[in-house]
């Protein structure tokens, strides 16, 4: 069965069709740069964005590992990246109505081991795109997580990451914190550094199940809100809700016959949503598809319907920061690009 056909066996209407979301991380890429993973070019985006039958009135582009120049410095390569995002953009604006809104932020890659001379990165990708936001540079490294083990142990704590971060609070530009949960503490040291320049968590902190911690669920889950709640004190912070797809977390269904129902999909992993939310505040909290890497898992809609189970017993205002606000004002989002 091809994954397409084992995610199309559950479908859903959509759940408040009519709430606003601004989808906080999404990739796109022309290629297929991380089998087995689905290709998901724009025409992929543009088809959730408009067929979902949610109200996704924008989405923020993180960080794809795509499109990168072929010729020019190798430093400078990466700003490609952005060149094709911004592309993306403004195909949605032209085609207008429900197409509208893609990439409205967009949050590439820069290598903050270049010290002081990433600035000139960083410059490069705000040149070829006002809707450049600010940069993700993958840490996430882990011992039971192999596909993590090209990233290194220790980036955040190296002298030379730390002194390429310090261009970012120069330029007014934020961070997006891919990491695995025995990494917090690092960057928890590094939202104390650097106080004034926002950092956004992916994936819930990356809370791990597999491995060491297949049989210590409840130490793991323990110890992670523990380190979340630590970092929650620092307000720079930020944190995207989601990614509980990808087979870290012990929350998802890829080895099942038939994926979750939106309704499977809250209750197993309405802890770690709850207890993030809890910890930092709709004010502070953002959700996310992660797609196409949580869909390889789940059906689109079914992600954001699982969403709106777990926050049905929110307020108004709180849902609104939750699935739009907290985006808007993270990213600096011009509300004449949405929807």
């Amino acid at each position: 069965m091809t994954r397409d056909a084992w995610r199309n066996q559950v479908g859903e209407d959509a759940i408040e069709p009519a709430l606003p979301i601004i989808d906080a991380h999404h990739h796109v890429w022309e290629n297929e740069p991380f089998p087995p993973f689905d290709p998901y070019d724009e025409n992929g985006l543009f088809a959730d964005k408009t067929a979902s039958g949610h109200r996704i009135i924008g989405t923020i582009y993180v960080d794809s590992h795509t499109s990168y120049r072929t010729t020019g410095p190798d430093h400078l390569r990466v700003v490609g990246e952005t060149d094709y995002a911004e592309r993306v953009a403004q195909v949605g604006m032209g085609r207008g109505g429900a197409f509208a809104g893609v990439c409205c932020a967009i949050a590439p890659r820069a290598d903050l081991t270049l010290g002081a001379r990433v600035g000139e990165v960083l410059d490069a990708h705000a040149q070829a795109s006002s809707r450049f936001r600010g940069v993700r540079h993958m840490t996430a490294h882990d011992g039971d997580v192999p596909a993590s083990a090209a990233t290194g142990a220790g980036v955040m704590m190296h002298s030379a990451f730390r002194e390429g971060f310090a261009e970012l609070g120069r330029r007014g530009l934020s961070f997006d914190a891919w990491l695995l949960q025995p990494q917090l503490p690092e960057v928890i040291d590094l939202a104390r550094h650097f106080p004034d320049t926002p950092i956004i968590l992916n994936h819930l902190g990356g809370p791990l199940a597999i491995g060491r911690f297949a049989d210590r669920r409840d130490e793991a889950y323990a110890s992670w809100r523990a380190d979340m709640a630590t970092l929650a004190t620092c307000e720079n912070v930020r944190v995207k809700l989601g990614g509980l797809n990808m087979g870290m977390a012990g929350v998802d269904a890829l080895a099942r016959d038939v994926p979750f129902t939106s309704q499977e999909m809250a209750a197993a992993q309405k802890h770690f949503i709850l207890t993030a939310i809890d910890l930092f505040g709709p004010a502070r909290a953002m959700f996310e598809s992660n797609t196409p890497i949580d869909t390889y898992g789940a059906g689109y809609g079914v992600i954001w319907n699982a969403f709106k189970r777990i926050t049905a017993d929110f307020t108004p205002n709180e849902r609104a920061l939750l699935f739009c606000g907290t985006a808007t004002k993270t990213y600096r989002i011009d509300p004449t690009q949405l929807q």
